[in-house]
């Protein structure tokens, strides 16, 4: 429930915190993979996306897929520099 905007600011603040607990911060993603269950979501799914990172754009790759598990609407998998 809630919506791909509301699923989206989920996703991306978990990833948050797991980068947080990792040393890193979404300044230090490099590499984003989105996968989304309808691909009309794009441009709601960007416009929560863009907010998350202020220094740069990571590469990113997304695609539409058939469904996703558990009805999610989105996936998101980053990569980042962890350390010093």
């Amino acid at each position: 429930a809630g919506g791909i905007k509301a699923e989206a600011k989920q996703v991306m603040d978990n990833i948050g915190a797991n980068l947080a607990r990792h040393g890193s911060s979404f300044d230090r993603v490099v590499q984003c993979t989105v996968a989304l269950a309808d691909i009309a979501d794009w441009p709601a799914f960007n416009e929560v996306y863009r907010g998350y990172f202020s220094k740069h754009f990571p590469a990113r790759m997304a695609y539409a897929t058939g469904g996703l598990a558990l009805g999610a609407k989105v996936e998101v998998q980053c990569n980042a520099v962890t350390g010093k």
